[in-house]
């Protein structure tokens, strides 16, 4: 059986469809420094031109970790993967780049600069969104891969057949069979009336709505909880560089937004990163679907993939 058949008939919840294009890599390299938010080290990234049917992998102490559900650690406030004692962590913003432009296979490179025998590395946070990443691949281009036998492969996409949905409390997840990918986004901070409810709409796959819509949008903390969160060994390297940060009291320390909605548009963001993690063989993550989030989080993000790849109907966040 091909690779094409196998995934078409890998699951009831899903149907494996060709996308009507070939798979795509980075026509040549890029690489981007920073501070990771979460431990404060510097790191280097080089992203890599690969294979057709390699997807995206990262590279790290000659140790192979498959951007996949598979390999993913529980952390707080950020995605991580681990494999064979290697750590990567707060990987949701350059995937979400990589899925929504469509850099399906590449080698992603990644080491401390502090210590170069230290297996617990972290993404660069830059400026706190994607805009950066977006910038650099779309600055080299895209290139149709080829495999090892120089053929370029069908891209192919997961069509959702039937609803699935996650919950807990007043928090949810959900996805619904659509003939494209659209995201429906909701987000409520009571605590913090400047930020307060905001419902985003957008279809990211489509006229270039990722990079004009979604990937400069920056992460968002509340200042209330930021002492908090330091003491648990988080944000070690957040700033008023690398994120929007809201008070209770006397709303945003350091505007201007880049758009009025900005923390519900990252939420977005970090959906697409997580939900790229089910990208098999370089084809594409994210569902066709209509995907339905209420206050989600990564945990109720691949609870979502979990379902859909183990037939459930439902679960909990």
């Amino acid at each position: 059986m091909s690779l094409s058949a196998a995934l078409r008939s890998s699951n009831l919840l899903v149907s494996w469809k060709s996308t009507g294009r070939f798979q795509q890599t980075i026509a040549a390299c890029v690489e981007l420094s920073g501070k990771g938010l979460h431990s404060g080290k510097l790191s280097t990234v080089r992203i890599c031109p690969e294979l057709a049917g390699k997807g995206r992998f990262f590279d790290s102490h000659s140790i192979s970790i498959p951007a996949s559900i598979d390999f993913v650690q529980h952390s707080p406030l950020s995605t991580s993967l681990f494999k064979d004692g290697v750590r990567i962590r707060t990987v949701e913003h350059l995937l979400s780049t990589l899925e929504a432009i469509g850099v399906d296979n590449c080698r992603i490179q990644i080491h401390n600069h502090s210590d170069s025998h230290d297996y617990d590395v972290e993404v660069p946070i830059l400026d706190g969104s994607a805009r950066q990443w977006a910038e650099a691949i779309e600055k080299v281009g895209l290139t149709a891969a080829a495999d090892e036998h120089g053929q370029n492969c069908e891209k192919l996409a997961p069509y959702l057949n039937e609803p699935v949905y996650v919950w807990k409390n007043d928090a949810f997840v959900a996805a619904f069979p659509s003939p494209k990918v659209q995201i429906t986004y909701g987000i409520d901070f009571p605590q913090a009336p400047t930020i307060g409810r905001q419902w985003v709409f957008v279809t990211p796959l489509e006229d270039s709505c990722y990079v004009k819509q979604i990937s400069s949008s920056r992460t968002f903390c509340l200042f209330e909880e930021a002492e908090y969160m330091r003491e648990r060994g988080l944000i070690k390297g957040g700033s008023l560089d690398n994120a929007i940060v809201c008070s209770a009291t006397n709303g945003w320390l350091n505007p201007p937004l880049h758009f009025y909605d900005e923390p519900c548009r990252h939420k977005v963001l970090d959906l697409i990163g997580d939900l790229s993690l089910f990208a098999r063989f370089g084809n594409q993550g994210l569902p066709v679907a209509h995907i339905v989030a209420y206050k989600g989080s990564c945990r109720s993000f691949l609870n979502i993939y979990g379902n859909i790849r183990n037939s459930n109907r439902e679960n909990v966040i």
